[in-house]
């Protein structure tokens, strides 16, 4: 099973093909600068030669459209036909309080997203975009949308409700969400398996830290506690985003700076966190350079970012009642042994110490306390991949289960001539409509539940099983 995986932001399209079987990369790469005539594919084949391009690329279904040619290009590329890929997964950042989980996306998965905007307009308009586009370019192909805030909705309400008027909560569902859970789920079921030990009987924290960083508190195999809020803007000092601060500063800022709430916003988000305190740069690499250097400046951004994360670290280990494991991940987890040596110092009495030699090696296990310390390589991708191929699988089996022919029969014959109606109009319009969401639509319109067997043996009657892709995008034009 080949899984195509997309993450769509405002400006760029990040893609992998993964064969399921082996979990191996195929392809991997990125187009960036979307909307310009300067925009950049960047496509890394395995056992290939990289291609780096520059083009116009006006938006979302070029790019996208641009990524398939190449997947599919006779010298670079790493399938014949597109009806290789199986399935897609989607990487959406908000699912608000109505998704707990990975979802197959259906007509009422999208609704879902398009109420969840309110909450990230700035990545779920773009996160449904790349759902659309893949609906046209890849009619027929089942897409899985994994949420970003889906591993945290375990937090229990004392750790994500803010102390505001619950009407604030009742009315708009301001609350913790927490982002990164993905990301955090995925290292720590792998900090499990390294300890041989199951995942749900574990104490861990999880320190993503890159441009966007947070930290979760795990117990029991479930999120209890995490940094990132209602949005991304809270917690641990970031890239560019201020985190944790007073705010009482909000409206302070405003009035001394005459800016509007939007100018504050941009403040906080886009101008703040380490390239606010270094004034030069939030590029980890540069700030340690310039820390060697003697800048007492970059010196002291370095010292706030790894109090604020120690802070959390001790506050956490609190919430758990204790720790077996923490995990670094993350572009800055991963890579910075002088950020996890500047946070861990002084921890020892916690049961944490590290191994310098190991940790400057940025080795997988760098403890030598009774806390295991480990740096994890995240792979998001590879996990937004796992999410889509065991929902299509269990999607499969449930097609594919044995069911007595009578019982078909007899399920058969309670379709009436107004739900075949029904099922012939939902039917043409999106002939390549997948017969998971054709089964939500009919029953949404009907009141009446089919089963998927009854459902494909009656597409089977009306000969739908049998017409030709090329009348079914003849079709499907004319509903354009």
């Amino acid at each position: 099973m080949k899984i195509l995986v997309l993450n769509c932001g405002s400006s760029s399209v990040k893609f992998q093909l993964i064969e399921m079987e082996g979990e191996e990369v195929l392809t991997k790469g990125i187009v960036e600068k979307i909307g310009s005539s300067e925009a950049i594919l960047t496509y890394k084949p395995k056992n290939k030669n990289n291609i780096v391009q520059t083009r116009e690329i006006l938006n979302h279904d070029v790019a996208i459209g641009l990524v398939l040619n190449t997947l599919m290009h006779p010298k670079h590329g790493v399938i014949k036909d597109k009806n290789e890929i199986d399935g897609i997964g989607h990487r959406l950042v908000h699912g608000g309080e109505e998704f707990v989980q990975s979802e197959l996306i259906t007509e009422k998965v999208k609704e879902g997203v398009r109420r969840c905007i309110q909450f990230a307009p700035l990545h779920n308009p773009h996160n449904l975009k790349g759902i659309e586009v893949c609906e046209q370019l890849l009619p027929g192909v089942p897409q899985v949308g994994v949420f970003d805030t889906a591993f945290h909705h375990t937090l229990p309400p004392h750790a994500y409700m803010y102390a505001l008027p619950m009407a604030m909560y009742r009315k708009h569902k301001i609350r913790r969400y927490g982002f990164h859970g993905t990301s955090h789920g995925y290292v720590a079921r792998k900090a499990a398996e390294y300890l041989g030990k199951p995942f749900e009987s574990l104490r861990i924290i999880t320190c993503h830290l890159g441009n966007g960083s947070s930290i979760t508190a795990i117990k029991n195999g479930q999120s209890v506690e995490t940094s990132m809020g209602f949005t991304p803007l809270e917690g641990l000092v970031m890239g560019t985003r201020c985190g944790d601060i007073d705010p009482a500063l909000v409206p302070h800022i405003a009035k001394i700076e005459n800016l509007n709430l939007a100018q504050v916003d941009s403040l906080l988000n886009k101008n703040s966190g380490m390239l606010g305190l270094t004034e030069t740069t939030n590029d980890f690499r540069e700030i340690e350079m310039e820390t060697e250097k003697g800048s007492e400046q970059h010196k002291l951004a370095l010292e706030i970012f790894c109090h604020r994360l120690r802070k959390y670290i001790g506050a956490y280990i609190a919430v758990l009642g204790g720790l077996d494991i923490l995990v670094f991940t993350a572009g800055i987890g991963e890579n910075s042994a002088n950020v996890r040596q500047l946070t861990l110092s002084g921890l020892e009495s916690l049961g944490i110490s590290i191994d310098l030699e190991k940790n400057a090696g940025n080795e997988f296990d760098v403890g030598t306390g009774k806390v295991k310390v480990l740096v994890v390589p995240t792979n998001e991708e590879l996990a937004i991949a796992r999410d889509t191929r065991a929902i299509l699988l269990s999607l499969q089996q449930e097609l594919e289960k044995t069911v007595p022919e009578e019982l078909i029969s007899k399920e058969l014959s309670k379709i009436s001539g107004d739900d075949r109606a029904e099922l012939m109009a939902i039917w043409l319009s999106n002939p390549h409509i997948t017969i998971y969401e054709l089964a939500e639509l009919l029953q949404n319109r009907t009141n009446k539940k089919f089963s998927l067997q009854v459902l494909k043996k009656e597409m089977e009657l009306l000969g739908l099983n049998e017409v030709s892709e090329e009348k079914k995008l003849q079709l499907a034009k004319l509903q354009k």
